[in-house]
């Protein structure tokens, strides 16, 4: 996809990307695919999928008591727990507020770790990066920001949310569904957004505005990017999803290149 090279352009010192349909068929790829780079909240998805394992193992349910008082593993999931951003502390009564929140996230991780057994890390190697064969991603640390990954193993990750594998299939449904619609929220990076919609683990793109993936996106499109500089996302209507790492933390330059770079690769994908 010639669509891919336009990461050359991007003022990074490294980059890769690539394309991957439902059926694992990967349409490009386009600078170091095996390259191990940190994720920051990219690592949420990868969360987020190894807590549904643990939903469908009958670990956990989804609607059991999780967090601050009220609260349960959807909320913590769909950013709706009402705990602080970065501080083990809660703003907001639960369901009331889309307040993303990575120690939200945290609070999950310890509460699956402790009815599995199992610590966190460990649990979402066994539960989703072994059996994708994800053998060059960890998740050592926050289950909110500190997975490292290349565009190779997302690849493979991007491919089984599409056709689910590790998962029921109506799962990963709910899990890219709205949790709680028509609540407000700051989208990190891109102001306030009316409403900001989530699903479980996933952002959806919805008609948000601004927004980091691109105009011609469906609003189906969900995903995650993250302060490290990457992103995947997977629109069920284009058929595909997209992966893009970079070893440089976001800013006004992610915003400015990554909307026009989706766009083309979409319009590829329809031509």
């Amino acid at each position: 996809m010639q669509s891919l090279a336009m990461i050359d352009n991007w003022p990074v010192p490294t980059a890769a990307a690539a394309v991957v349909r439902a059926d694992g068929t990967v349409l490009g790829r386009h600078g170091p695919a095996a390259h191990r780079f940190p994720l920051a909240s990219v690592t949420k998805p990868l969360a987020a999928y190894a807590a549904l394992v643990a939903y469908e193992e009958g670990a956990v349910e989804l609607d059991e008591p999780a967090g601050p008082e009220g609260s349960t593993v959807r909320h913590l999931l769909a950013h709706t727990s009402g705990v602080a951003f970065d501080e083990h502390r809660v703003t907001a009564p639960p369901g009331t507020r889309r307040l993303y929140s990575n120690a939200g996230f945290e609070v999950l991780g310890d509460h699956i770790a402790k009815a599995t057994e199992i610590p966190f890390p460990e649990y979402v190697r066994q539960a989703v990066l072994e059996p994708l064969g994800m053998t060059d991603t960890a998740l050592d640390g926050s289950p909110a920001r500190d997975g490292v990954s290349t565009v190779d193993d997302l690849l493979r990750f991007a491919a089984e949310v599409q056709a689910p594998r590790l998962l029921d299939p109506r799962t990963v449904l709910e899990a890219q569904t709205v949790v709680h619609p028509g609540l407000k929220g700051v989208l990190p990076g891109y102001g306030h957004q009316n409403p900001n919609d989530w699903g479980l683990g996933f952002e959806i793109r919805d008609h948000k505005s601004p927004h980091w993936t691109g105009a011609s996106s469906s609003p189906a499109t969900f995903g995650h990017f993250g302060q490290s500089g990457t992103f995947l996302w997977i629109d069920p209507t284009a058929g595909a999803a997209c992966v893009a790492l970079t070893d440089r933390a976001f800013g006004p330059w992610a915003a400015e290149v990554w909307p026009p770079f989706t766009d083309a690769v979409l319009a590829e994908l329809q031509a």
